[in-house]
């Protein structure tokens, strides 16, 4: 009987996955990098591997090991695997997961508000000599339009993942978690391709100023978790057809709703912040 577990925690057989996800994640910076670096090839042997090809061959890699990983932890679910101390010890590394994203945006909003404060001459001068907020030139956006209605769509759709987990964890009423899965996920594309949209008619560009870099550094990571997130949010349904998760285990869906609530409390300073504030 020596190998009957006696404790809650669960001992993790050996895996390939994080030496894998790795080197994928390597190839994918060094590819990135490479091609930023204005399309510098890389060697391997008698092949040529441009930037841009060896990033997407790492960002095809990063994805099947995200599947696969991700996979696994489902069906170590499925068997018994996730107790209650293992599923408190998922939701704390999820939570320090979002703190981490916390910081991350915690950097774009420093920097705009750096620079909003104590805006640069376009000469370089002391910030005190002439120094204007937005650059002069800068045409920004009416905060009461697109991004006013954007801002109504995220909300919008954040009140629909809160329904969904509402019909799953106090009614246990899958239809109506499919639904509000459904119209959180038909609200996150819609906001991407508002904000594509928005982009296109941008009157600044990335480069050559300082208010265009904030702008396009900030929302456009921001659009980027939205995509994940929405991704993540579909994959929920999906799962969710196949007759996954219960009133008690649910950590894949609850982390895809804090995770896409998180998004929604970021665009709202965002919104406050560069939209309306920073113009």
């Amino acid at each position: 009987m020596a190998h009957v577990k006696n404790h809650d925690y669960h001992i993790l057989n050996p895996s390939v996955w994080p030496l894998l996800g790795a080197v994928a994640a390597f190839f994918m910076l060094f590819g990135a990098v490479a091609w930023m670096a204005g399309g510098i090839t890389i060697l391997f042997e008698a092949v040529e591997i441009s930037g841009p090809w060896l990033f997407l061959i790492g960002f095809v890699a990063v994805l099947y090991v995200m599947f696969g990983w991700w996979a696994d932890v489902v069906a170590e679910s499925h068997v018994g695997d996730h107790t209650p101390v293992v599923r408190i010890g998922l939701k704390y590394g999820f939570i320090l997961f979002i703190m981490s994203e916390v910081m991350f945006f915690f950097a774009w909003f420093w920097s705009f508000f750096k620079h909003a404060l104590y805006p640069m001459h376009p000469e370089g001068l002391s910030p005190a000599i002439d120094g204007v907020w937005p650059p002069a030139g800068i045409e920004t956006f009416d905060p009461w339009h697109l991004p006013l209605i954007n801002t109504l769509i995220l909300l919008c759709s954040g009140a629909a993942a809160t329904w969904a987990h509402h019909a799953l964890v106090h009614e246990d009423n899958r239809d109506d978690m499919k639904w509000g899965l459904i119209l959180a996920i038909v609200l996150g594309v819609i906001f991407t391709g508002f904000q594509a949209y928005e982009y296109t008619h941008a009157g600044f560009g990335f480069a050559g100023n300082i208010y265009g870099a904030n702008f396009f550094m900030a929302t456009g990571f921001h659009g980027v978790h939205v995509i994940i997130g929405t991704i993540f949010l579909f994959v929920c349904l999906l799962r969710l057809m196949r007759g996954h998760f219960t009133q008690d285990k649910h950590i894949g869906f609850e982390a895809a709703a804090w995770y896409w609530h998180f998004v929604d409390v970021v665009w709202l300073f965002l919104f406050a912040s560069i939209y309306i504030w920073g113009a």
